[in-house]
């Protein structure tokens, strides 16, 4: 009677190839020999999920299996061909433990600098500079941390692949490791000669500066990326990123509110009863006329669309909300004074002055 290869794995017998390598995946890393030296049990799961997995990873043998066929998989277990093989086509060249791969040059350091904008330049976008200390590749050497001259050797313990292998026996035949070569630490190559001006680190202390594209509709906090502009790596390696972080200076003629805009104007009560028309500011250094309706109330909002801050990543703009307050004189005159009670006094309003006479 043929194994459950589904039941094996604990998958459905409609599950997807990517389920299949999913399980398969779960339980080699669980059950591999060099997970569990001597655990007779464990070897023989493996074994078994392997199995599995050779049959139902293939289309063919996948529906021959499905009709009740006999499948015969050679030697799987013979050699370094078949188990080895069936490991790196699962987990990669990195292997079951992700230990095979060669060691990458170290990857350089990111870099956070701070950049101060104007509201306006929030508002519309900019280009800006901003500089800042920072590893960068040693010119000397180029980054790779030796002499150019002789300076550098291929290692002698893995030939320059950067791995070594060793062969063991295990339950099921010979097993072949691949490990990082501990020479030259996956590199391949060895420094004969250190560079003398980085000292074979491949980078040197220096000062960057670069202009930064502020994009429209950014805010305090903002943090803008630029892959790749941050420290150096050493030896070669790859450039960490650089970020700009934003911070909008406050603008006395407006309050900020997402990406509409506060401004507030102040008017007397005879132009708020009468109406009146007043300047107000726009973010980018102009002004427009606004109409005060006749009646308009103490902190009354009066909006104007289409001109506040641009809304990030887009064309459209926030609008622009003008407060309307409204001023209450305390230096009138005799006459004023006069003026006002007269007002008073047509419109039935009691006040603290006396009644004007006739």
């Amino acid at each position: 009677m043929a194994a459950d290869y589904y039941g094996i794995l604990g998958v459905d017998r409609d599950a997807t190839a990517e389920e299949i390598k999913k399980a398969f995946r779960q339980i080699a890393r669980e059950t591999h020999p060099d997970a569990n030296p001597g655990d007779v049990q464990a070897e023989a799961r493996f074994r078994q999920a392997a199995e599995a997995y050779e049959v139902l990873s293939d289309p063919e043998r996948r529906r021959r299996y499905d009709r009740g066929d006999i499948i015969d998989l050679g030697d799987l277990f013979a050699g370094f061909g078949g188990i080895d093989d069936l490991l790196q086509s699962v987990f990669g060249e990195g292997g079951l433990f992700g230990g095979s791969s060669p060691s990458r040059p170290a990857r350089g350091r990111d870099v956070l600098v701070r950049l101060e904008v104007t509201l306006e330049e929030a508002a519309f976008g900019t280009d800006a500079s901003v500089a800042f200390s920072t590893r960068q590749t040693c010119d000397a050497c180029d980054g790779s941390g030796a002499e150019l001259d002789g300076g550098q050797i291929t290692c002698p313990d893995c030939a320059g692949a950067g791995q070594v292998r060793a062969a063991r026996r295990s339950l099921f035949g010979t097993m072949m490791t691949v490990t990082t070569c501990p020479t030259c630490r996956g590199e391949g190559v060895i420094i004969a000669k250190p560079c003398p001006i980085c000292g074979g680190g491949g980078t040197t202390a220096g000062e960057s500066q670069m202009t930064v594209e502020v994009p429209a509709g950014v805010s305090t906090g903002t943090r803008l990326r630029l892959s790749g502009r941050g420290e150096s790596g050493g030896r070669q390696g790859p450039p960490g990123d650089l970020f700009v972080e934003l911070h909008v200076q406050p603008d006395p003629r407006f309050e900020r509110q997402e990406d509409d805009l506060f401004h507030r104007v102040v008017v007397g009560i005879a132009e708020a009863s009468l109406g009146s028309d007043v300047d107000v500011p726009l973010i980018d250094g102009a002004t427009t006329s606004l109409e005060i309706p006749p009646g308009t109330q103490p902190s009354t909002v009066l909006r104007i669309e289409g001109k506040g801050m641009t809304r990030l990543g887009r064309r459209q703009r926030g609008d622009l909300l003008v407060e309307v307050a409204v001023e209450i004189p305390t230096d009138l005159t005799p006459e004023q004074e006069a003026l006002l009670q007269k007002l008073a006094e047509a419109r039935g309003e009691r006040t603290n002055r006396p009644a004007s006479a006739g």
